[in-house]
Parts: C-alpha cells; structure tokens; sequence
C-alpha cells in the first residue's frame, strides 16, 4: 500500500515554527524600537519590552551578533553599525521624484494650483518636477529650469536653515546682476518670518502675477535636500488664501519628508549662528 507522503502533524509544526519566526521578527524590530533614543540597560529595556530578562537578553545579542546593535558596558544596548549602513543604501536608492509625485499630484488636486519640487544646485533652485493646476494660469517654469533662490517661493525655502550671511550675499549678487530688485531690509525680515512659519512665499517676486505658498523638504537627519511649491495667479492668491495654504502645503513637504526618513523627534536646526 503506498502511504500518503504529507504528514498532518509536520504540517503543523511547520506552521507553528513560521508563527514563532515571524513573532520573534517582530519583538526584534520592535526592541530596535526602544533603543532609538540613546543606550539602554538590560532591566529597562526588559521591562519596556514587556518581556522577561532572559529573552530579551538573548534578542539583543542576536541583534548585536549580526551588527544591529552594539551593547557598551555600564550604559547597555544602543544602535549598531549595520543600520547606519543600510541607511545609506537606502538614502542613495531613493528616487525623490518618485517619492513625491504621488504628494505632489494629491496638492495639486485638492488646490487646483501648479505644484512644483526642486532642489538646490549651487546657488540656484533647479526645477525636477511639475504637476499641473486646473486653473487656466500660464506658469513660464519648466522641469530643468533652474531659477534664483531669493525671488522664488521654493528657492527661498531651500535657505530656510542658512545663515544670514549667506542669504545677504545671494540677494546682494542677483540685485547687482539686475534679476531682483527687494529692498534688502524688507526681504530679510521677511526671511526671517518664513523661517519661524516653516514655509516661505513668493510675491510676485519672480514672474509678475504669480505668487507662491513652499515648505522644505528634509532627510532622516533634518537637513533640508529639497522643497516643494504651490503656485498660482495672484488673483486666486490674496494674502488670505496663502496663509490658508501654508498649512496643506507645509503638511506635503512633510509627508515626503517622512517617506525620506524624517521624523519630528528630529529638530531642524540653523546651519549657523546669524551673522
């Protein structure tokens, strides 16, 4: 008689051992958790866990086995150098303009308005990606143009975190080269404004009739590596729409912030002191 080959009772264990594989996945993603605000000790981090000393202690040394975690002695467990690592690869395998297109198309569908990304390219804004409004506004900026920092809204955002110097110097170099006429004292209060909103506008500043609400775009470690916008004709753009705005569009660059890797336990800071 030929005997079924599957076994009902392997089957089982089978399944029971995928379950405890993928528990104890979890409780080690969930340990890594606990250990992003700084070391930790053995005691604490078990009763954070919920767990007993000897489990925990025996999932941390799997992580400190395969470089996830290091552990100092007198301080306890604290991130290892695989995950540094890996936060590279990813950082560098990361299509920003595919990160935040579909942002990018959902601000642009709930404002009807030109939404644009960009990033720094020396000390102009380059121009990566457009998404069009459903307004009948003729917006002259293309995907690979590249436009002053101070007299646009995005390029004005992407200095939101330089110093003063150097925000005086930009706007010295392009009144001299006859691309921006502001009144130094007026922009620089103005700058100083958008620094403490976290948005930044452009008053028709860059081409006439044509104001915009942008925000930053940050990294995992809070430095600024792009900025979007929202631009529209001034006559759907009244002071009281852009302050409206800010908020929505200070929301989007945060959420392809997110998807970079930033958190809000990560404070932007100044690059320096003003000067």
């Amino acid at each position: 008689m030929i005997q079924n080959a599957s076994n009902p009772e392997s089957g089982e264990r089978e399944e029971k051992s995928k379950v405890q594989g993928s528990q104890t996945l979890q409780r080690g993603l969930d340990l890594l958790d606990q250990v992003i605000d700084g070391p930790i000790k053995l005691a604490d981090l078990s009763t954070r866990m919920g767990l007993t000393r000897s489990t925990t202690h025996r999932l941390a040394n799997a992580l400190v086995e395969r470089g996830f975690l290091i552990f100092l002695p007198r301080e306890g467990y604290q991130l290892g150098p695989k995950l540094l690592q890996l936060g590279f690869l990813a950082q560098s395998q990361a299509d920003l303009v595919q990160i935040a297109r579909p942002h990018l198309e959902a601000l642009a569908a709930s404002s009807e308005d030109v939404v644009h990304l960009g990033r720094l390219d020396g000390d102009q804004a380059l121009y990566l990606d457009k998404i069009p409004g459903r307004r009948r506004v003729e917006i002259s900026s293309r995907i690979g143009d590249r436009h002053p920092l101070t007299s646009t809204g995005l390029g004005k955002a992407l200095m939101l975190d330089d110093p003063e110097a150097k925000w005086t110097r930009l706007l010295d170099a392009e009144r001299e080269a006859g691309t921006h006429d502001a009144d130094a004292a007026a922009w620089l209060e103005r700058m100083r404004g958008y620094v403490a909103e976290g948005r930044s506008f452009d008053l028709e500043e860059n081409e006439d009739q044509i104001r915009c609400v942008a925000a930053p775009v940050r990294d995992a470690s809070g430095t600024i590596v792009a900025a979007i916008s929202l631009s529209s004709a001034a006559q759907y753009m009244d002071d009281e729409r852009m302050a409206a705005l800010s908020g929505e569009v200070r929301d989007t660059a945060q959420k392809i912030s997110a998807d970079l890797g930033w958190t809000p336990a990560v404070k932007p800071s100044r690059r320096s002191a003003r000067r």
